[in-house]
């Protein structure tokens, strides 16, 4: 069965804000995670502060679901640059097709 993923909210500090979700699985206890993004990341535009909980929701499930022949993740996870480049890849406009002719249906 799929874990529930729950946000719980961020904590700011001088050099990184922490992310904290909670998992919840059917028959198992309530286990917390923080993940950690770099300040640098939001101050050069690599992330976007309404997009933080969204990208550290995706990489937990990433760890969870590599972890799923029984080895528990880290609590703490730090969100790498590979992992906002991939989020920002999947989340851009999509080019639109200029010049081409309409298809009439």
């Amino acid at each position: 069965m799929t874990p529930h993923v729950e946000y719980l909210g961020f904590k700011a500090h001088k050099s990184t804000r922490e992310y904290a979700l909670r998992v919840r699985k059917v028959g198992a206890d309530a286990r917390d995670f923080t993940l950690v993004i770099d300040n640098a990341a939001f101050l050069a535009n690599r992330v976007r502060y309404q997009d933080a909980p969204e990208i550290c929701f995706l990489k937990l499930q990433r760890e969870l679901g590599a972890c799923a022949e029984g080895r528990e993740p880290s609590r703490t996870l730090k969100v790498t640059d590979a992992d906002l480049e991939e989020y920002r890849v999947a989340h851009s406009p999509k080019p639109k097709l200029h010049g081409l002719p309409r298809v009439a249906h």
